[in-house]
C-alpha cells in the first residue's frame, strides 16, 4: 500500500475553473472514513492507486467503501483521483511544462492518457484549456 507523502486538508477538493458537472467540492462534513481516503487520493494521486486500497485505507470493505464515497463526495473514487490528477495537471500547465512531461507528474500513462482525461474532465484538450486560461 502507498503511503501519503505528505498531508493535507479534509475539505482539500478538485479546484477546477471550467471543469464540468462532475466536479464537486469535498462536502464540509464527510465520515472520517471518506476523509481518510480523500486525504490519501490527495497525496498519493501521481501513483496507481486501486479501489482495495482506499477501501483499505478507509477501513471498509471495497463495496462499502465505493457506496459510501460516491455518495458523500458525489462521484466514484476513479473519478475524484481522476478530477484530482486533471487540476495538478492545470497547474503545471499553466507554469509552462509540457503535456507529455505533465502526464507522468500527475499520474497518467501518457500524454494522449492525460488528453483524454483533460478533455473528459474540462471538455477540452490541454492545449485548447491553454489558449483561453493560460
Amino acid at each position: 500500500m502507498l503511503s501519503p507523502s505528505r498531508t493535507s486538508s479534509s475539505s482539500s477538493a478538485p479546484d477546477l475553473a471550467g471543469a464540468n458537472r462532475h466536479a464537486r467540492r469535498v462536502p464540509d462534513r464527510v465520515s472520517r472514513a471518506v476523509e481518510r481516503a480523500v486525504n490519501f487520493i490527495d497525496a498519493c494521486f501521481a501513483e496507481p492507486i486501486s479501489l482495495s486500497e482506499l477501501a483499505a485505507v478507509a477501513e471498509l470493505s471495497i463495496s462499502r467503501f465505493a457506496v459510501r464515497f460516491s455518495a458523500e463526495i458525489g462521484v466514484s473514487p476513479q473519478q475524484y483521483v481522476r478530477l484530482v490528477r486533471v487540476r495538478h495537471a492545470q497547474r503545471l500547465l499553466r507554469r509552462g511544462m509540457p503535456p507529455s512531461i505533465v502526464a507522468a507528474e500527475v499520474g497518467f500513462f501518457d500524454q494522449s492518457h492525460l488528453c483524454r482525461h483533460f478533455k473528459r474532465v474540462l471538455g477540452r484538450t490541454p492545449g485548447e484549456w491553454l489558449s483561453t486560461n493560460g
